[in-house]
């Protein structure tokens, strides 16, 4: 993130300055103004007016025996169109983040992730089908191992760590093609297999 977007962002992180952005966007005022409005003392509001004027969002013009603070609108256009080239470029990356398990992560999968996941344990099966694979990717990376076969009794008792309903986790899995099953045992797929 850019130094300059940085520091705006903080400069507008203060309940007190962005009731006054608020009120400068209806219309120029003076600090007397401005401190009636928001109930500030004037030192306290030429304070944040400082702030404000430093980071490119407010400019003054002397209106005898005051001088008047107005908006800088372009600066807050500017704002948004970073934020924004910002979100998009996220989106387009596949931004990632580190998953429960340490692992790299896309974000989207993360949400769900802290949706459905809480101090490791699984606190309901996603209804959602979209939601629900990436819960069973989650739980084929870290509850088994690749090149294994697992006994029912044995996929049961790791899936029960993290939730009760283990048939269901287990039909699922084997179901989205992330293990197959055999004569009772388990075996995870090669990872080309599974649902993208």
């Amino acid at each position: 993130m850019d130094d300059r977007l940085l520091e705006t962002l903080k400069v507008l992180s203060d309940a007190s300055r962005l009731r006054i952005v608020g009120l400068l966007a209806a219309r120029p005022m003076a600090v007397q103004e401005l401190a009636k409005s928001l109930r500030l003392s004037p030192g306290t509001v030429v304070h944040h007016l400082k702030r404000l004027r430093d980071a490119g969002l407010v400019e003054s013009t002397p209106r005898p025996p005051y001088m008047e603070y107005s908006l800088t609108v372009e600066r807050l256009h500017e704002i948004g169109r970073e934020v924004g080239r910002m979100t998009r470029g996220q989106r387009e990356s596949g931004a990632q983040a580190a998953g429960p398990d340490g692992r790299p992560r896309p974000v989207a999968d993360m949400r769900v992730l802290r949706a459905f996941l809480e101090d490791g344990r699984l606190t309901s099966i996603p209804a959602q089908e979209k939601k629900r694979l990436v819960i069973l990717r989650y739980l084929a990376e870290t509850v088994f191992a690749e090149g294994r076969d697992y006994p029912e009794k044995e996929v049961n008792q790791r899936l029960a760590l993290l939730h009760p309903d283990v048939a269901s986790l287990r039909r699922y899995l084997v179901d989205f093609h992330f293990m197959s099953r055999d004569h009772g045992r388990y075996r995870l797929n090669p990872t080309n297999a599974w649902p993208s």
